[in-house]
């Protein structure tokens, strides 16, 4: 495994399109982003040479909102998810992963949650976490949410907070008010994010309670990062009016979107994301995550459960391609949605970007299709022409 690497003649997007240029990778940073760049180290070293012609290159993908332990089943015990491998991220160009609990924190906790996210890191990928879960009180592992946030390196703010859903604790404005303020100053004491992430529900009361805060409170709205802001027409359309006003909101992938397109009233995230740059709302404003491994569970109108699925990490390159396909709109501008941006609102420093510094996480796609061919994770090869080069511990080589 070569400490020296160089991507040749790729179309470089650091997301900003920046012409065709080679990339050095020194261990796990990109050194440098030129034309006919050259390592010499007298013998000592060689660099490992990689063709870029006809790709892409676009820094690793960010998924800031992922069920790596598996969530719970709506429908009962043997519904529970499974967890994610680590194919499940690479595989599909995810080279940084947030993991965080859903519906069930109690069957998966916090103890559970970074056991996990350090496992996949001793794999390869970078991994952070929320603290907590659908849950008010907040679930945590110290036993309190500005500990968790300060002295758990991993953790870098809370959720997923349900709200507007028949799953959720029907937290008061109070209680919900409290959470954002100690993420807020627990972020700031640590120089972490303290993003508050919002799950989102089907209910007509849509972002009332964070609204409400951002009103009401001198809590501004870039402490919220709302999530399934897409899950239906009429919550999209205030999601909407919150980027407007500066906050930024996460859009969640489907692989399915045909399906639930037609049932749910389901915005597919390359319309959305061509309504919000067409109302004139900064292209910063937006994350796509994939929810993987999270369970789907479908009810009726009378809110009993008629079956489930579950979430694929696919979803976010599909999107994207979705983006330039069927929307036009240019590859840096949708591939920030799981790079740069993530990124700034998480405070991820030294992730979603292919400059010198910053961590060598990287995806060469074909130019023709947008299709995942080379992926490395802090320098390190992990999918060759599409095949997985690197496996998780209990995945087949």
């Amino acid at each position: 495994m070569g400490m020296v690497k160089i991507i040749r003649n790729a179309k470089v997007y650091q997301p900003e399109y920046a012409g065709v240029k080679d990339i050095l990778i020194l261990g796990d940073k990109i050194a440098a982003v030129g034309e006919n760049l050259k390592a010499d180290f007298g013998g000592a070293l060689k660099a490992e040479e990689i063709n870029g012609e006809g790709m892409a290159a676009v820094p690793g993908f960010i998924d800031g909102h992922e069920h790596i332990l598996g969530g719970g089943g709506e429908g009962g015990f043997h519904t529970r998810t499974p967890e994610a491998g680590l194919k499940d991220l690479t595989m599909n160009g995810i080279t940084t992963v947030v993991g965080c609990i859903g519906t069930d924190g109690v069957g998966r906790d916090m103890t559970a949650l970074l056991a996990k996210a350090h496992g996949l890191e001793n794999e390869g990928v970078t991994t952070y976490t929320y603290t907590g879960a659908y849950q008010v009180p907040v679930p945590t592992l110290t036993g309190s949410l500005m500990k968790d946030i300060m002295m758990l390196d991993k953790v870098i703010g809370v959720g997923e907070v349900a709200i507007s859903d028949h799953r959720s604790s029907q937290p008061s404005f109070e209680e919900f008010a409290r959470i954002a303020a100690d993420a807020r100053v627990a972020g700031m004491l640590s120089g972490k994010a303290g993003i508050v992430n919002v799950h989102l529900g089907d209910s007509p009361r849509k972002l009332d309670l964070i609204l409400k805060v951002v009103r009401d409170t001198e809590i501004p709205a870039s402490q919220f990062l709302p999530t399934h802001v897409n899950r239906n027409a009429a919550l999209f359309d205030e999601c909407l009016e919150f980027a407007k006003d500066g906050g930024t909101i996460d859009f969640t992938g489907n692989e399915d979107i045909d399906y639930w397109e037609t049932i749910c009233d389901e915005v597919r995230v390359c319309k959305g994301i061509r309504r919000l740059l067409d109302m004139g709302i900064s292209s910063d404003r937006f994350t796509i995550s994939s929810d993987g491994q999270g369970s789907m569970p479908v009810f009726n109108t009378k809110g009993e459960y008629q079956g489930i699925g579950i979430g694929k990490a696919s979803c976010l390159l599909k999107e994207v391609r979705e983006c330039v396909q069927k929307e036009n709109i240019p590859l840096e501008t949708a591939v920030k949605g799981i790079t740069s941006n993530p990124a700034a609102i998480l405070k991820l420093n030294g992730k979603g970007h292919i400059k010198p510094g910053f961590d060598a996480d990287i995806c060469l796609l074909t130019e023709e299709g947008l299709k995942l061919d080379t992926v490395i994770a802090r320098g390190r090869i992990m999918v060759e022409k599409g095949k997985q080069t690197v496996f998780g511990t209990f995945e087949r080589s």
